[in-house]
């Protein structure tokens, strides 16, 4: 008697929208039957079930019973969740690559803004597939808290399929790969498929960083990867705190520091509030040193996707620290914290003043600077350049 080999991968249920639920089943003989159910075979079932016999001999998959319960899934998430079944059900080195389209081989650069960083759960396509449309500065694919630990591996490829495949209208893209040692296992599906950033949760030592960056730089030479690949640790603990001025000095990829105050005010077991005092000296310690070091202290999300108002004075507060950016966890979000990080009108006003005073006192040879009553040194004309440099740059950004 035959023993039967299913395996299953996917997501189903009412609310299910741009994916797929796979059954398959090995056999012995038979060759392939595809069994298909979904409200767009009238039009797309041909198409749909092309590509899935094209995915399983490319596998050498030659006798099987696929089941599909198709709720509107597109072809990168539709080859993915085959691929993951599949190799569940055999061994396989082998990817089945989708082609990558154009606008995901940019590089990003070291200093873009990196004001708003909208973050998507890895294993829902319905969240990622429009994600480009709210403009937000980088789109974070999440390996990690968003996905759940059975669910990890079908993730991965999902998450390797939309690098590829997706358009996200110019966001940086971004990964926030599993906590380590996890997280190594991550990095073939992400480093040669166009991610930009990787985000390094929990972390708490150099040796962490060592790891991660000697393996994206195997991954790199491996497949001619050529274009840099930036790491942002993010310091969810007081050991990650303490140990912070290694962490940053130990890797030209790092372009900035999050923090996750969650995972901090528990481990230093203390409840997070709105006015931040409990976490305040973690949060100066990460601006304090980023700045010394010239990269960027990225605060960590608002968690109350309803109270906008709040959302607003917790900018506020992130930008007078010396924040340049937070995450997000809802599109919503996103023009607040832009907005309110953004150099206000009187803000601006002033640092022109600033500058057209000292480029007068320049053209007329005048050693000391004044404006009005005060006095004007270089750190302040810097600080002035500085702000209107940002006000451009946002400006920019909500034009694009």
């Amino acid at each position: 008697m035959e023993t039967k080999r299913v395996f299953t991968i996917g997501n189903k249920g009412e609310k299910v929208r741009s994916d797929c639920y796979i059954s398959l089943e090995l056999k012995d003989q038979g060759g392939i039957v595809v069994n298909l159910n979904s409200k767009v075979a009238p039009i797309f079932g041909k198409h749909i079930k092309q590509l899935c016999c094209e995915i399983l001999d490319y596998f050498s998959v030659k006798h099987a019973v696929l089941n599909i319960e198709d709720s509107g899934a597109l072809d990168f998430v539709l080859a993915a969740r085959l691929e993951g079944v599949i190799k569940k059900a055999k061994h396989s080195d082998k990817q089945f690559l989708l082609k990558q389209i154009p606008e995901n081989r940019s590089m990003s650069n070291k200093g873009r803004s990196r004001v708003t960083r909208l973050y998507l759960p890895g294993n829902t396509p319905s969240l990622m597939i429009n994600s480009g449309i709210h403009r937000s500065d980088s789109i974070i694919l999440d390996l990690e808290d968003a996905v759940a630990f059975h669910k990890k591996q079908e993730a991965r490829f999902l998450v390797r399929n939309a690098l590829r495949s997706l358009n996200f209208l110019g966001a940086e893209r971004m990964v926030r790969i599993n906590q380590l040692p996890e997280g190594l296992n991550d990095l073939p599906f992400i480093v040669s498929h166009g991610v930009n950033l990787i985000l390094i949760p929990k972390c708490e030592n150099e040796e962490q960083i060592a790891l991660v960056s000697e393996r994206v730089n195997e991954i790199k030479e491996d497949f001619s990867v050529k274009y840099p690949i930036w790491l942002m640790p993010i310091i969810e603990s007081a050991m990650g705190v303490i140990n912070l001025r290694e962490i940053v000095e130990s890797s030209e990829m790092i372009v900035g520091i999050a923090i996750g105050l969650e995972d901090y005010t528990a481990d230093v077991g203390v409840k997070r509030t709105q006015l931040g005092m409990e976490t305040f000296f973690a949060r100066m310690e990460i601006v304090t040193i980023c700045k010394a070091f010239n990269i960027q202290p990225i605060d960590s999300v608002f968690s109350d996707v309803e109270n906008l108002e709040a959302l607003k004075d917790s900018v506020l507060m992130s930008k007078s620290l010396g924040y340049e950016g937070m995450g997000c966890i809802h599109p919503r979000q996103i023009e607040v914290i832009r907005k309110n990080f953004a150099p206000t009108e009187e803000e601006l006003q002033e640092a022109k003043e600033i500058v057209d005073a000292y480029d007068e006192a320049v053209e007329n040879g005048v050693g000391v600077v004044s404006l009005g009553t005060k006095m004007i040194d270089m750190p302040v004309v810097e600080k002035a350049k500085s702000i209107i440099e940002k006000s451009i740059a946002f400006h920019r950004s909500f034009e694009n």
